[in-house]
């Protein structure tokens, strides 16, 4: 697998799954960079890479591109 010139590996759907905790950044937010941090519900990008990230939703409903991946000790401090 190719990976970008940061290899990110929140860019590739491969790494995603359902209930993976993630921070996100909403469209609203893509000017500040402010991320949300939630769980996976549903993967909505069916391309097997996107240069901005996954575009998910998550748990809460909210809609944004996946920024990094989380781990479960990240998520529960949050």
């Amino acid at each position: 697998m190719l990976l970008d010139k940061d290899n990110n590996p929140a860019h590739y759907r491969a790494k995603l799954h359902i209930g993976l905790p993630v921070a996100v950044v909403l469209k609203k937010d893509q000017k500040t960079g402010k991320r949300t941090i939630g769980k996976i519900q549903w993967i909505l990008t069916s391309a097997a890479y996107h240069s901005r990230g996954i575009k998910v939703v998550l748990d809460n409903r909210k809609i944004g591109r996946v920024q990094e991946i989380l781990d479960e000790t990240e998520y529960k401090s949050n």
